[in-house]
């Protein structure tokens, strides 16, 4: 059921990314006086961005049914994993079910920004000439152009934000234990605030193992392979200065890799240990 609620977050995150991505349509974008602005659609733009958004809901929707009624014939217990803690569901309960379907998805496109932002930071001098980050740029919008201080800040800033506005929700629902105090409800936010930078280990080491790969396999002129190893080479500043090249052999992506899981592991104990000290 775990990988089922994957594979339908991903198909969830297709349908969202082709909503977005309608306003991108240079048939839609073009000035009537243009080449392309003469050309016209058979559909309506409004309709198929409707349509997308209406196949989504449709998704959530008939996943939570399945999730409640299969999850309890199977002893499934839906849960969210947000680094200093997770949230668990019960199955059996409709209204659970339909909430774990909603933020399970809504954690899942959380991610996608947050890797999205991660790009945006490390590829900040890329020329728009390269697509993959040209397309980065497009679903970040006026974020991918502010200073990079400011979008460093911003996953802990918006997600404190985010878990602020959820804090009621699950404590009526009894999710979590209800906050002490104001103050006590912050401590918690920034926590988690903290905890959603953790998502990016995983994308830092998936770009690095592919680095290396196209490193030493001839992969071909492909936009896709220019961009892994272009990122991988910009996450490999920190360590440039480091005698990490045995002859032709470079093991600063396998270093690389090891130093970010294992800084990951050790903050998301560290945070989930001061989680767990406010809890009253």
């Amino acid at each position: 059921m775990t990988l089922l609620d994957l594979i339908l977050n991903l198909a969830g995150l297709l349908v969202w990314l082709s909503w977005r991505s309608v306003k991108f349509d240079p048939l839609v974008r073009a000035s009537p006086f243009s080449l392309a602005g003469a050309l016209k659609r058979t559909e309506p733009a409004h309709f198929r961005r409707w349509y997308f958004l209406a196949a989504l809901g449709a998704l959530l929707s008939a996943r939570a049914l399945l999730y409640w009624q299969i999850g309890s014939a199977v002893n499934w217990v839906p849960h969210l994993r947000l680094g200093a803690i997770s949230l668990f569901f019960r199955s059996d309960l409709p209204g659970r079910a339909g909430l774990f379907s909603a933020l399970s998805f809504g954690l899942t496109v959380a991610v996608f920004y947050l890797w999205l932002l991660l790009l945006s930071l490390v590829n900040r001098r890329t020329a728009d000439a390269e697509p993959v980050q040209r397309l980065v740029r497009l679903h970040l919008g006026r974020v991918d152009g502010w200073p990079w201080p400011v979008k460093l800040a911003l996953p802990l800033f918006v997600t404190t934000l985010l878990w602020l506005a959820l804090n009621p929700v699950l404590t009526g629902l009894k999710l979590i234990q209800p906050a002490l105090s104001i103050a006590h409800r912050f401590e918690e936010a920034a926590i988690i605030g903290l905890s959603s930078y953790l998502a990016w280990q995983y994308l830092i080491g998936g770009l690095l193992l592919l680095s290396l790969f196209s490193t030493y396999v001839y992969l071909g002129s492909n936009p896709w392979w220019s961009f892994v190893n272009l990122t991988g080479a910009n996450l490999l500043v920190p360590l440039h200065r480091a005698p990490l090249r045995l002859g032709k052999v470079d093991l600063a992506p396998v270093v690389g890799i090891a130093a970010v899981f294992f800084a990951g592991n050790l903050a998301e104990r560290g945070l989930t240990m001061l989680y767990s000290r406010l809890t009253p």
